[in-house]
Formats: C-alpha cells, sequence, structure tokens
C-alpha cells in the first residue's frame, strides 16, 4: 500500500502537475481556433532554397492546434537536393491523403506557431542522408488512409520517428512533447535502435521506457514523457519539453 501511495504521488508530481502548468499557460494564451483562421506561412526560419546551392535535411517542430498544443507538438521532414531550387517536405496527417508531401512551406507555421529545428545537415553529411530518408519515408507502415491514430499513435510525430530509426545517423531524437514518438510503428514491444545505441520498451505507445545516448533516460506515461537528457546536461518535463546546458 505504501509502495502504491508512493507511485501515485510521484506520477501526480512528475506527469500531471507540468501537463495541467502548462495546459493553464497554454489557455492563457492567444491561439489559432480552427484550421482556417490559422496562419501556415513559411516562418522564415530555414535559408531561401535557391540561394543555398547545398543539400540540406532539416526535421522541424512545432506546437499542433486548439487544446493539443498544450501538450504536445507536430513534427515533419525536410530535404533539398544538392543544386534544388526547391525544399521537399512530408509530412503525416489525419485527414485525406495520409502522408503529404509538399502540403506546406517547408518551414511554415502550423496552426499559426512557429517550428524549431530539432535536426540539421548540410553539404555532404545531407547527401549521403537524402536517399535514406526517402527509402525510410516509403517504407512507412501506415501510410494508408486509416494508418493514423491521434494517440497513442500511429500519428504524425510515429511516422517522423519510424524514419529517424530508420536513419541512424539522424542522432537526434523528438522532442518529449512529441506525443505518439514512441508508437511502436513496427509492432515489436522491445527493441534496440538500429545503431545499438538506445533501447525501447513499450506498451503499444501508452506508456514505455527509453535508455541511451540519443534518449537519455526516458519514462512515457499516457504520452507524457519525464526524464533525463545525459548528453546535453539537462531534464525532460512532460507537455513543456528539455532544459538543457547544452546546445544541441
Amino acid at each position: 500500500m505504501r509502495i502504491f501511495k508512493f507511485l501515485l504521488i510521484g506520477f501526480i508530481a512528475a506527469f500531471l502537475l507540468p501537463a495541467a502548468a502548462s495546459s493553464a499557460i497554454w489557455a492563457l494564451g492567444d491561439h489559432a481556433t480552427s484550421w482556417r483562421t490559422a496562419d501556415w506561412s513559411s516562418a522564415g526560419l530555414l535559408p531561401v532554397a535557391d540561394a543555398d546551392r547545398e543539400a540540406a535535411v532539416y526535421i522541424l517542430s512545432a506546437r499542433t492546434g486548439g487544446l493539443k498544443g498544450a501538450v504536445s507538438e507536430h513534427a515533419w521532414i525536410v530535404v533539398k537536393d544538392a543544386g534544388a531550387s526547391h525544399y521537399e517536405r512530408w509530412d503525416k496527417v489525419g485527414w485525406g491523403l495520409p502522408i503529404r508531401h509538399n502540403a506546406y512551406p517547408a518551414d511554415g507555421r502550423w496552426y499559426s506557431n512557429p517550428p524549431r529545428i530539432v535536426f540539421a545537415a548540410k553539404g555532404n553529411r545531407a547527401e549521403t542522408l537524402i536517399s535514406n530518408i526517402r527509402a525510410a519515408i516509403d517504407s512507412y507502415p501506415f501510410a494508408s488512409r486509416t494508418g493514423y491514430h491521434i494517440f497513442p499513435g500511429p500519428n504524425s510525430n510515429s511516422f517522423v520517428a519510424h524514419v529517424m530509426r530508420q536513419v541512424p545517423a539522424i542522432d537526434v531524437v523528438l522532442p518529449p512533447a512529441s506525443i505518439g514518438r514512441d508508437y511502436p510503428t513496427d509492432g515489436r514491444l522491445a527493441f534496440v535502435d538500429p545503431d545499438g545505441r538506445d533501447i525501447h520498451l513499450t506498451l503499444f505507445g501508452y506508456a514505455g521506457f527509453s535508455a541511451g545516448w540519443k534518449s537519455g533516460l526516458e519514462i512515457n506515461l499516457l504520452g507524457l514523457v519525464a526524464g533525463l537528457d545525459l548528453r546535453r546536461i539537462g531534464i525532460k518535463v512532460p507537455a513543456f519539453g528539455s532544459f538543457a546546458l547544452r546546445e544541441r
């Protein structure tokens, strides 16, 4: 009984209180009320494509819309071949054709929320990644119209996390607030990343544990992630994200 009480207090303190605080802060903010009124235009975050001749790869993420934005982000993939005059962007969405190609500006706002760069590579490094990224996108097992479930997944973040796991040279993980990233897209409840640096245990995305160089130490409960960022010397707070001493 004492152990159960201790676990309950820990769950409330580590997961519920941060989620409640983030929700309260979000409710006080000014946010788009629908996709029709939201701003989806470029945030001017990336270089102008035809002014930068190098190949490039980016993973971007932004807070999502509605009440979900209090606790969750939406991630997407951007690439540019060497010499190309435009970027290519892939998102997984819950309406229409599920994997959207170039449906939005590469660095477009998501429900009016500005994106941030989670991962970036340019030049020769990016060129070695792009073909593998395209193959990983093609291999995504939930690409049909019915292959989207907002929670626990597979959703937009499950798609991007799948690609990142299939391309180990993308040596980061999605932010803690990327609900759905821990959904087991290959059906395995225990697995090691292809590069052997991270191990994951999951209960179909509802709960799980990750440990390794990229993940640090993470506990996932109902999509909320708490943990330690060992690589960047920081902490991971549910709904808020990472707070670290070192830059990514």
